[in-house]
């Protein structure tokens, strides 16, 4: 039993342009009110016939023959050797459509970044990696990162903890590494770390360290977050940020007057 594409599909194939059905058929589309009508019969004109000189007798009016209305056959032509091919092409068009899977969403690539998780006194500091690689002494970055913390009133030593977190972890494979993904795995990370270690509040220098880790964006910036199982967290711009733009150094410091007594011990 056709179903009305692939019937199509057929008629196509065929080159048939018009069709009437005998019968009424499942899962066709309504027919045209204007196909059904019957035919009318031709109109024969007759002619008058010549004059003849003998009129001749006049004859008992014969009742016309009633004529039977019959249907304009129409001629389907068969497919040929030729048309094959195409009738093939047309049915497994339709069928590839009718099973076609419904689209999938599109994939988000995997973000990109590096961030290094690290202690100063009563605080932790997530900070972002701008080139990928662990922080060196006589980094320009590190250097104004201490200078931070000595105005901040916290060790200029901080410790690193563990291997910095680089994402996506994997090159190849199946596993989702999305926004979402790195989002998670960045939080029970630092989660893990506190649990080790409670702390005061939570550093997070970077975009990418605000966005993977306190689930905020830009806007942030300077702002105290409360981030579910991390606690308090600060949102600052990245090291290379900074330093490409001083003028945010002051809005830093401000932020930081209204927050020092949370990781300050009380004298």
């Amino acid at each position: 039993m056709l179903t009305e594409s692939r019937r199509r599909a057929y008629l196509s194939a065929m080159q048939v342009v018009h069709w009437l059905p005998r019968a009424e058929l499942p899962f066709a589309a309504p027919s045209r009110p204007e196909l059904l009508l019957p035919v009318a019969p031709p109109v024969e004109v007759r002619h008058a016939p010549a004059a003849t000189p003998v009129a001749a007798a006049p004859s008992p009016a014969a009742a016309p023959a009633a004529r039977s209305v019959e249907r304009p056959k129409i001629e389907v032509p068969r497919p040929t050797s030729q048309a094959k091919p195409a009738l093939k092409a047309a049915v497994k068009g339709a069928e590839a459509q009718s099973k076609a899977p419904a689209t999938r969403p599109t994939r988000v690539p995997p973000p990109r970044f590096a961030l290094q998780l690290l202690r100063a006194g009563h605080c932790l500091l997530l900070v972002e990696l701008a080139t990928g690689q662990p922080f060196q002494s006589r980094d320009p970055s590190y250097l104004l990162l201490k200078d931070m913390l000595r105005a901040a009133g916290l060790p200029d030593a901080p410790q690193i903890i563990g291997e910095p977190v680089r994402w996506p972890m994997l090159v190849r494979g199946t596993m989702d590494q999305g926004p979402e993904a790195a989002r998670e795995f960045v939080q029970a990370f630092v989660q893990a770390r506190l649990e080790d270690a409670p702390c005061g509040c939570l550093w997070l220098v970077g975009l990418p360290a605000i966005r993977f880790a306190g689930a905020a964006e830009e806007a942030a910036y300077y702002q105290l977050l409360e981030v579910d199982g991390l606690g308090d967290a600060w949102a600052l711009p990245g090291l290379e940020l900074l330093m490409d733009e001083p003028q945010r150094k002051a809005d830093v410091w401000t932020a930081m007057r209204q927050l020092m007594a949370r990781w300050k011990p009380a004298e």
